[in-house]
């Protein structure tokens, strides 16, 4: 008689955990694309208070692109092989520095900016500059998790997934970065913590920006306007920056590869065919200029070219997605080797030098192109954005077999490490000018008449100028020292990371967190001009910890990183070498 008293039971718990598992099963594809599960009690996902995919697509794809099957040819290995690793104290000690430097902003936008995008690090107070929608807590999430600052986590986690993203003063959302940021960041906690309603909060956020490619021909605007998503007006735009409709693909795949919903990888494949038509059509064949006519799918005019700003992640993203592919679509290998042999070409540049300072003699910097009549102009100007390219050159070194990249990228990276140290402050500038030697390679013997000439005033020999001295807390000269860490194990590399996080600290900190700079030029006192954005956070400091971390803390060999150090998780067997 129990027996059968329990039946009745076994049934019921039986047919509740079918149901459970459906309810599940739009947020699940494959297991190899996923997060292992939490021990802990699921966050509850709140849904917004309107649902995108209520509305219709007023100009919907007659065919789908799907994601890629894997490629029977293997990446190469990313990190370098650490088989001797030992943690010591004092690079624990300095983790630990970094790890206090985030828990005192996080802790004081916790206290004075709880869910506005930003901190007044001078002031107090929060700031709106994203769309009111927390955007330092959400790009924060990830680093939270990786510092192991768990319970902060949670509480910031359990803050996300109850944003409302129709609850918004904004008429219009910026499509870049509002997916580096807050998708990103959707994807990257949920990758690290297995957190179901993170990834339905990234499938609800992912389904609003889906509605940009509802454009007559599928590319989308700088802008995502409300109105025109709902009535059918968008149009994709006529002079928009080269990098914004570009470095979507990365957070967008990532999303159908956890989904099994091949319509965010559709979206962002358009925009690949529209750049891989128009490599060889532009100015300078091989790069796209940094402005595109995205409407009429045209590249030919443009005539600037850079790394930097405007363009930048577009060419980060190419090694990238063959990375999260698995090799599995060749086409982004092929783009990448294309671009990066121009680069090489026509926008490196290597400062001149004295001798006194001969052993920075081979490091380089990006600067830019612009194509006139009958030549190509190389314009040996600086960005502390275009630092991210060391890490990028040496990525696409190491799985896709080109060492001379790997060397090109280190020197890169020390270029850009040495820039820090030659301001007083031991900060670089936002742009500058370069005093530069004729090639990237071979003799570039000392001219002092030149110097003299060329040189800025009050400057260190190598220098023409600080055009925009500003610092504004960015990130790219970190990550490029951080990747190559990983990559080569050259322990000097991590001395020079805290040379410069000691130098960040001792110019930004304020009593609150940290602050921009007006003048990396200046010595005594720095001038903080009261802005301290998410990707501080999100990425500087993200970057200053995990070099001091032991090098399986976010492998390179498991994790892609998205523009804002969000960590994809890739998937498994997908063309990974062990």
């Amino acid at each position: 008689m129990a027996a059968d008293r329990r039946l009745p039971r076994i049934v019921f718990i039986a047919i509740l955990l079918i149901v459970v598992v459906g309810l599940l099963q739009p947020f699940r594809s494959s297991s190899r694309y996923h997060a292992p599960a939490t021990a802990r009690p699921p966050i509850p996902f709140v849904p917004s208070s309107f649902d995108w995919t209520t509305v219709s697509q007023h100009h919907p794809s007659n065919f789908i692109h799907t994601l890629p099957p894997d490629s029977p040819k293997k990446l190469g290995r990313v990190q370098h092989h650490f088989a001797d690793y030992q943690h010591d104290a004092a690079t624990e000690a300095r983790r630990d520095a970094v790890r206090a430097a985030f828990t005192k902003s996080w802790d004081s936008y916790k206290k004075h900016a709880w869910l506005r995008d930003e901190l007044a690090p001078v002031s107090g107070g929060g700031k709106t500059t994203f769309g009111g929608l927390a955007a330092t807590l959400v790009d924060a999430l990830d680093t939270l998790w990786i510092m192991d600052l768990k319970d902060d986590f949670y509480l910031a986690a359990t803050a996300a997934t109850a944003l409302d993203f129709a609850n918004t003063t904004e008429t219009s959302f910026n499509l870049f970065e509002t997916t580096i940021r807050h998708l990103g960041g959707l994807l990257g906690a949920y990758d690290l913590s297995g957190e179901p309603a993170l990834l339905q909060k990234a499938r609800e956020l992912g389904d609003m920006l889906y509605m940009a490619f509802d454009t007559p021909n599928r590319l989308p605007g700088f802008w995502l306007n409300f109105a025109d998503a709902r009535a059918g007006g968008q149009l994709a735009g006529t002079n928009d920056p080269s990098a914004c409709p570009s470095s979507l693909s990365l957070e967008f795949t990532r999303l159908s590869q956890l989904t099994a919903d091949p319509k965010y990888y559709d979206a962002v494949s358009r925009v690949t065919d529209f750049l891989e038509r128009t490599q060889n059509a532009t100015t300078l064949p091989g790069m796209w200029p940094k402005l595109l006519n995205f409407r009429d799918e045209q590249a030919g005019s443009g005539t600037d070219y850079t790394l930097g700003a405007l363009a930048d992640s577009l060419y980060e993203y190419l090694p990238k997605m063959g990375i999260l592919l698995g090799g599995g679509a060749p086409r982004y290998e092929a783009m990448h080797r294309a671009a990066m042999a121009v680069v090489v070409d026509h926008l490196l540049v290597r400062p001149m030098l004295p001798d006194e300072d001969k052993h920075n003699r081979d490091v380089l910097f990006s600067g830019d192109a612009v194509v006139r009549p009958g030549t190509v102009e190389r314009v040996p100007e600086g960005q502390h954005l275009s630092c991210f390219t060391g890490g990028m050159f040496a990525l696409g070194g190491r799985v896709f077999d080109i060492p001379k990249h790997v060397e090109i990228g280190e020197r890169l990276a020390r270029g850009c490490a040495w820039a820090y140290d030659a301001f007083p402050t031991g900060l670089m500038p936002e742009i500058f000018g370069i005093v530069a030697c004729e090639s990237i390679d071979g003799p570039c013997p000392w001219d002092e008449e030149r110097w003299k000439a060329e040189g800025g005033a009050g400057l260190k020999k190598g220098f023409a100028n600080a055009r925009d001295p500003r610092y504004i807390l960015r990130p790219e000269a970190i990550e490029s020292i951080f990747l190559l860490y990983r990559m080569t194990g050259k322990e000097e590399l991590r001395d020079i990371a805290w040379r410069m996080f000691e130098a960040v600290m001792k110019g930004t900190e304020t009593p609150l967190g940290n602050s921009a700079i007006a003048d990396v030029t200046v010595t005594g006192e720095t001038e903080k001009l009261d802005s301290m954005e998410s990707f501080w956070l999100a990425e500087t400091l993200k970057y200053f910890y995990l070099v001091f971390s032991p090098p399986g803390v976010i492998s390179l060999d498991e994790y892609v990183l998205n523009t804002e150090a969000h960590p994809f998780r890739r998937p498994e067997g997908a063309g990974r070498n062990p």
